[in-house]
């Protein structure tokens, strides 16, 4: 029954985290907020915190049957790929993005210049070139490297449906906001897995 508790929480969270930030509930923002739009996106990642938090603790607090004991070498590969991830996550966050807009602050200072959204402009630039996500790919490899019981394997796989879900969502986003530039994009780097591609059927 508490599996099914947690996954339950989970997956609601995650559902409304991709509906909060989704076109159709953006749009409808867009046009209520009118200028105070600009301070949406901080609203977002706000609420997303403060609801997260709750559901961490809640989680950690389960009890769970203990599936996997790492001992080495596969610890050390298994830290190996954490720190790894991690560095390919906060490399890509604070050299490929703008950490100002995706907390929602540079959306607020171009409030002030009459803008409603953030100045962006499609990067391809270091780990963007190999792959569209790096971050999220970075994240998935977090995940499964920890698997300590039956709960994490739960919880985890709801996460990694939900960032492959919520990519390709994005990626809905990002062709209508960059148009063919993006198209192009996506045909020549791909989407988590760097330097695999699916080939295009002719």
């Amino acid at each position: 029954m508490e599996y099914f508790i947690v996954g339950t929480f989970w997956t609601l969270y995650c559902v409304l985290h991709s509906y909060l930030i989704s076109i159709h509930f953006t749009s409808l923002m867009r046009v209520y907020l009118k200028r105070y739009y600009a301070f949406y996106r901080l609203f977002y990642v706000l609420i997303s915190l403060v609801l997260i938090v709750p559901l961490i603790r809640y989680s950690a607090g389960i009890e769970s049957t203990r599936i996997m004991t790492y001992s080495l070498p596969l610890n050390s590969v298994r830290l190996g790929l954490i720190a790894a991830s991690l560095a390919i996550f906060f490399w890509t966050f604070f050299f490929s993005y703008d950490p100002l807009s995706f907390f929602g602050i540079r959306q607020i200072m171009n409030r002030e210049k009459g803008q409603i959204k953030a100045t962006k402009e499609l990067s391809r630039k270091g780990l963007l070139g190999v792959a569209r996500h790096p971050m999220y790919t970075a994240l998935i490899v977090c995940l499964w490297c920890q698997i300590f019981t039956i709960k994490d394997i739960l919880v985890n796989t709801i996460l990694t449906i939900y960032v492959i879900i919520g990519t390709i969502l994005e990626e809905r986003k990002l062709v209508l906001e960059f148009g063919n530039a993006y198209l192009k994009y996506q045909q020549q780097v791909p989407m988590l897995i760097p330097f695999f591609k699916l080939k295009d059927s002719k």
